[in-house]
């Protein structure tokens, strides 16, 4: 057998032309090395790459979340999400940057989306318990036209539940602007006109 025998093509060990190209396609992509090294359970590897990239990442995560604090979880998460998946780049469908730029803007925009969803809940559970209580207070006026007689049936309640009654039946304010006013918890303001309310309906009724 000849010496050029021994280096045939055949002869080459199995995968090394794929280890290879991934060889190639990171060396101009030091965050996709990194992240092919952080695959392998390279926690040094994972450090690098927090360091190199959190500045650029937080940049483009806050450009969609704004807040500050918002910013830094989602940072975290999407640090998190890489150490979880880095397995998953693929070196040659794109650079490291790249697939961690499409990660942040992915976890940013769904953190926007939650927290005006929970936004929207407040607000919708603020305008069904105004609601509810309003349709106590208008049965009430109509069954007790005499408006002095309310009034004076508001004296007779404690301060803390009379004043957010006026705040929300004769200023037209919402649950949610009298807990800001007032600097009460959201369902401490309605229990207090909640209670509030029944108080007052037994004045109303005793005073017939």
């Amino acid at each position: 057998m000849t010496s050029h025998d021994h280096g045939a093509e055949g002869d080459s060990p199995p995968g090394s032309s794929d280890q290879a190209g991934t060889r190639t396609e990171t060396a101009s992509d030091p965050c996709g090395r990194l992240l092919v090294q952080i695959a392998a359970g390279d926690r040094d590897a994972f450090e690098e790459l927090f360091v190199s990239q959190s500045p650029i990442l937080m940049a483009v995560i806050m450009r969609i979340v704004v807040s500050r604090s918002l910013a830094e979880e989602v940072l975290q998460e999407c640090f998190a999400e890489a150490w979880a998946r880095s397995g998953s780049f693929d070196p040659s469908r794109g650079t490291g940057r790249a697939w961690l730029v499409t990660m942040c803007r992915r976890r940013a925009i769904d953190c926007v989306r939650s927290v005006q969803a929970s936004r929207d809940r407040d607000v919708a559970d603020g305008l069904r318990s105004a609601a509810e209580v309003g349709e106590e207070v208008e049965q009430t006026v109509i069954d007790h036209a005499e408006s002095d007689r309310t009034v004076s049936a508001l004296k007779l309640l404690p301060a803390d539940q009379a004043q957010p009654i006026v705040m929300a039946f004769y200023q037209g304010m919402t649950h949610a602007q009298i807990s800001e006013r007032l600097g009460v918890p959201l369902g401490t303001i309605k229990s207090r006109i909640r209670d509030g309310m029944r108080k007052l309906r037994k004045e109303l009724e005793a005073s017939r």
